[in-house]
């Protein structure tokens, strides 16, 4: 028998584009889920339609739902809903909605970690495949109709260096370890990963240990989060002593890596390659160099859009609900306002 509900969940949802049909899930589920616990109060996408909503409903929203609004409309929303005591993020990253007044409002902050861990992962390993086998050569191969021969590596024991060894980077590193792969992990707190058994070697944060990592790595995988530390984090510096012939496949976010200097070591076939799924400028500018590079593999920021990725979104936030109206205040995926993830 579960616990009886000691509180609703009065939410507001505050969203880049309220009409966006990729919203549409959320309201669905949470109208499914929240009956008797809750329900969508109101929903804005802008400062102006935030304080046209009644004084009654933002006095009694408790919970924001954000789905890719900006950072202001968040601080507007603390300004104005004086009993937010839980702030939502149905993305995994929250850098978008990060500011000083979040991070010292009283309230919790959550993010939909878990929910995209799984489909980057497999695009991780596709990645690899890709360069391995020289997907790009077999392509060309098939549309001159050459039957030429050429050797492949093997992706058995090579291995994979993770940049943030988080939920995206654990789902990786499994994948990595079915494949035959050694895995070294890099992470602010490496006795975390002590007797992980899809670790071989994790290091802590250091600008040694990344440069250590990126000696040591055929593919170096990007899934950190983006903060104020992390700002090209992967550098000219730590590109220069990366493998020759490394891949680099990032999922993390675009500022992460330093672009010019990747560009530079692309250019100059340093790196054999690299995935990409973030960019530092989104979309990517036509000018920019990396369309005509024929080592990138680049896609348009949509890796974990599933057909069901909103519909996984609004499970996860309202199981966190589930337990929330029942007085649990330690609610999972808890993110530390503090560190930015």
């Amino acid at each position: 028998m579960s616990d009886p509900i000691v509180r609703k969940a009065n939410v507001l949802v505050l969203a880049k584009d309220v009409k966006d049909p990729n919203n549409q899930p959320v309201y669905d589920l949470l109208a499914e889920t929240n009956t008797g616990k809750g329900s969508i109060i109101g929903t804005s996408s802008d400062v102006g339609s935030l304080s046209s909503l009644p004084s009654s409903d933002l006095e009694s929203a408790n919970v924001l739902f954000c789905s890719y609004p900006d950072a202001e409309l968040v601080k507007e929303a603390l300004k104005l809903c004086p009993n937010v005591e839980w702030v939502h993020c149905r993305s995994a990253g929250v850098e978008h909605v990060m500011s000083e007044e979040l991070t010292r409002h009283r309230c919790r902050l959550t993010n939909a970690k878990g929910c995209f861990s799984s489909t980057l992962a497999e695009y991780t390993l596709t990645s690899i495949g890709y360069f391995a086998k020289d997907f790009p050569r077999l392509n060309r191969q098939k549309k001159d109709k050459n039957w030429e021969k050429y050797s492949v590596r093997e992706i058995s024991k090579s291995t994979l260096g993770i940049i943030g060894y988080g939920d995206i980077g654990k789902a990786s590193a499994k994948l990595a370890k079915a494949y035959g792969m050694n895995v070294l992990a890099l992470r602010r707190n490496p006795s975390l990963s002590s007797g992980d058994p899809l670790v071989d070697v994790c290091y802590d944060n250091s600008k040694e240990s990344l440069n250590k990592l990126m000696s040591e790595s055929d593919y170096v995988l990007v899934a950190a989060p983006l903060t104020p530390a992390t700002v090209d984090l992967v550098d000219a510096e730590a590109l220069s002593h990366a493998k020759q012939d490394c891949v680099i496949i990032n999922v993390g976010r675009g500022p992460i890596i330093n672009e010019v200097a990747l560009i530079e070591s692309l250019k100059s076939k340093k790196l054999r390659g690299a995935a990409l799924d973030v960019f530092t400028v989104e979309p990517l500018p036509v000018e920019n160099d990396m369309w005509a590079l024929d080592n990138v593999l680049l896609s348009p920021h949509n890796m974990d859009q599933t057909e069901t990725f909103m519909r996984e979104a609004a499970e996860s936030f309202c199981g966190l609900v589930e337990g929330w109206v029942r007085g649990d205040d330690a609610v999972g995926n808890a993110v530390d306002k503090e560190a930015g993830y």
